[in-house]
């Protein structure tokens, strides 16, 4: 499988929609981008997919690395994977720039002019309404992300303990004033005694 020009294009657009619904980050988006890259194109499997942001969630550095990192598996699916040799990478290297640069350019501009506006003007109602309107817009977004993340191994009735921490942990940050490093570290705990397994 080789991408077109089209193809090309259609990477770079669908990228920098998704840049403008990434109100709460780049991983807000990753639905989306699960819908266009494995759904729709099956460019990705859904394990390529969820290692993908693993991958670049684990590797120091911005939020934002796993769209790179999705770029380049495309690219290297496109070009028959890393045994095909040097042309193979650069192919994988030129979707990942292509898929950052999609990602990056809109949001960017658009935080650019946005920002200063919303600054200059932080006490009008509708500004303060927009603030207040975009959480639960993200909350959602990120909800949807982690469903996503985790269809691929369809083992939720054997996940149950972790959505019991999960909702636990809601509602103590929800309600309490207990700082989020201690419910992090209170989940590695459990993690490393073996109580929860992912």
């Amino acid at each position: 499988m080789t991408l077109t020009l089209t193809d090309w294009f259609a990477l770079f657009l669908h990228f920098a929609a998704d840049s403008l619904l990434a109100v709460g980050g780049a991983i807000s988006a990753a639905p989306e981008m699960h819908r266009f890259l494995v759904q729709e194109h099956h460019w990705l499997d859904d394990a390529t997919f969820a290692n993908s942001i693993t991958v670049a969630q684990a590797a120091p550095g911005p939020n934002v690395l796993f769209v790179a990192v999705m770029g380049l598996n495309v690219g290297l699916v496109a070009s028959g994977g890393l045994h095909s040799g040097t042309q193979a990478l650069a192919y994988g290297l030129l979707a990942a720039f292509v898929c950052m640069m999609g990602m990056l350019l809109p949001s960017g501009l658009l935080t650019l002019v946005i920002t200063n506006w919303a600054h200059k003007n932080r006490e009008l109602t509708a500004v303060k309404a927009f603030k207040a309107g975009v959480a639960p817009i993200v909350v959602g977004l990120l909800v949807s992300t982690g469903y996503v993340l985790n269809s691929h191994n369809n083992h939720w009735s054997h996940d149950w303990p972790l959505w019991v921490v999960a909702i636990i942990s809601t509602l103590l940050v929800w309600k309490t004033k207990v700082h989020l490093l201690w419910l992090l570290a209170g989940g590695a705990l459990l993690g490393g005694l073996g109580l929860l397994q992912a």
